[in-house]
């Protein structure tokens, strides 16, 4: 037996065989020139013809994908057709001679050294930049696009990382659990293999080394991969078995075991979302992404088609509570209308609110959309702003968002200015949400999708914590009598022994994706609010990432019985 210890990002206990991602498609040489018969524009035409081929694929798999995946798709397709890289393959086929394949290789080497070296959101382009780069290349040889392995019996897929298209599609009939030697808690691929339900660690390094065929244990919760597993780790896979079942179940409300109301709400990004959400029985929606009315466009959508969108999201959840962001576009998610893709840093740039200084008009417009579905809809549709910095900022949001006929404005509390000074803030606004993946990542400097990083990106950081206490004291200072709430809409919720350190901390709400809201419901409903009160207290002084995870987790018991 041999134990490979990697970072736990989906629970869940499986064997079964390994079976790697397939070998990436091969380099073209670098002596491959162009077709003698070929002129430069007929190869150029060939080049563009291919990738127009790759986004067509990849939108139609965008189509049919829900949830997380659709979001992430169409901006892989996006990528397909990016200028930098056509125009810089082009380039090497007019003065290099280069063959579409050739050029398009390099081209992509280049395009990605340079998202690498801006770090940040645009670093983790760098991924979907190679993706797209081989999946033309095998379109301009008639090859299959590299993907997941097939195969008729249910198996557990290695890699050094996923492509987030390939991620995206994983089908959990198949595919039953996920390990990689790189990527970090808060990757891409952490995030999808969560909102499946699929048991995955990542981070766990020697993984991809693994024999194809080999039978291995996984634990999504500890991060451990055993290769050659005994009766003792089959029991703990049948334990898990028997358990799951349970706690996929969820009724509302969620509540500790004295009965302190701890609203579990649901993140989604479309309206099929919302429809299984609100099947799944959640509270309301703490987190509406709007970016799925914008992205894979080149203009921006019109004001009634945003109206029928939200207004769908809001039917479901008639009655209950809908907290929507509004258009969190830059970094990661840039769009032709409204983003600079030239900036040195975008993860430090023009994003979310911020891009009001530059494109004014959009925002404003989409509140009006908001508001005109808000009309006579019975959800209670509250509306945040994403990348708020400052008490200003706040204060013109909250202007813009009432002068619209939304009463009740808030803010994402991302950026660890915005806790730090969350009282003054709050004053101007009527809650906050604490997105707790990019708050990590901005506390710690540490990109997301670094396997090297995993340790620093860990919302159990003990500064992370302090962000979050101060984010709820802030809410107290501003409300008095009344403190302004405070939720959570990053990943954070959904580890249930967090969300027991945040409840103790004084969250209100805790907003998550529909799979975890039995698993979070279960593990709640084991302590009294006093309990997570002390729990929170004695993980919020330990003066590590590991002590403060061990703190809580020692006080939880229920989480060993149930294999979380």
């Amino acid at each position: 037996m041999e134990t490979i210890n990697g970072v736990g990002v989906s629970p869940g206990r499986v064997i079964g065989p390994v079976l790697q991602m397939p070998p990436p498609v091969q380099e073209p040489a670098p002596s491959e020139k162009l077709d003698p018969e070929q002129t430069v524009d007929q190869e150029t035409q060939r080049l563009k013809t291919a990738a127009t081929a790759v986004q067509a694929e990849l939108k139609s798999r965008a189509a049919t994908a829900t949830g997380d995946a659709v979001g992430v798709l169409e901006a892989t397709s996006q990528m397909a057709a990016d200028p930098m890289l056509l125009k810089a393959a082009g380039n090497f086929i007019s003065t290099q001679q280069h063959s579409a394949e050739r050029a398009v290789w390099d081209a992509g080497e280049q395009v990605a050294e340079t998202l690498k070296g801006l770090g940040g959101y645009m670093a983790e382009r760098a991924a979907d930049v190679l993706d797209v780069r081989a999946r033309i290349v095998a379109e301009l040889r008639g090859m299959p696009a590299p993907g997941i392995p097939v195969s008729d019996t249910p198996f557990i897929l290695a890699a050094q990382d996923l492509a987030p298209a390939d991620t995206a599609t994983l089908d959990p009939a198949v595919v039953v659990g996920l390990a990689t030697s790189s990527g970090g808690p808060q990757s891409h691929t952490a995030i999808l293999a969560r909102a499946l339900g699929l048991p995955a660690a990542v981070a766990a390094r020697g993984v991809d080394r693994i024999a194809d065929g080999s039978e291995v244990y996984l634990d999504g919760a500890t991060g451990e991969v055993i290769t050659s597993p005994d009766d003792v780790l089959e029991a703990k896979v049948q334990t898990w078995r028997e358990q799951s079942a349970s706690l996929t179940a969820f009724e509302a409300p969620a509540t500790t075991a004295d009965g302190h109301h701890v609203p579990l709400l649901a993140n989604v990004g479309n309206p099929e979302d919302a429809a299984a959400a609100a099947a799944a029985g959640a509270e309301g929606v703490g987190l509406l992404r709007t970016e799925f009315c914008f992205l894979g466009r080149d203009t921006e959508p019109d004001h009634q088609e945003q109206v029928e969108q939200y207004r769908a999201i809001f039917d479901a959840f008639a009655g209950c509570k809908v907290v929507i962001r509004t258009l969190d576009a830059g970094a990661d998610k840039p769009l032709p209308f409204l983003t600079n893709t030239d900036e040195p840093n975008p993860a430090l740039g023009v994003r979310g609110f911020r891009t009001d200084m530059t494109s004014p008009g959009v925002l404003e417009r989409q509140l009006t959309a908001i508001a005109a579905a808000a009309e006579g809809s019975e959800a209670e549709v509250w509306v945040m702003a994403p990348m708020i910095s400052t008490r200003d900022e706040t204060a013109a949001f909250a202007a813009l968002c009432r002068a619209n006929g939304l009463k009740t404005p808030g803010i994402m509390v991302e950026v660890p200015s915005a806790a730090v000074v969350a009282g003054q803030l709050l004053e101007k606004a009527d809650f906050a949400s604490l997105g707790t993946n990019d708050l990590t990542q901005y506390t710690m400097a540490a990109d997301r999708q670094v396997g090297e990083l995993a340790g620093l990106n860990d919302p159990w950081q003990p500064a992370v914590l302090r962000l979050v206490d101060m984010t709820v004291d802030g809410g107290k200072a501003a409300g008095g009598q009344h403190p302004k709430p405070v939720g959570v809409c990053g990943e954070a919720a959904a580890d249930p022994a967090l969300a027991v350190v945040m409840a103790g901390l004084g969250v209100s709400t805790l907003s998550m994706t529909a799979r975890a809201l039995g698993t979070v419901a279960t593990v709640l409903k084991s302590v009294t609010l006093s309990e997570a009160q002390d729990i929170a207290a004695e993980a919020a002084a330990q003066p590590t990432a590991a002590a403060t995870k061990e703190a809580a987790r020692s006080r939880l018991p229920v989480l060993d019985e149930l294999g979380l």
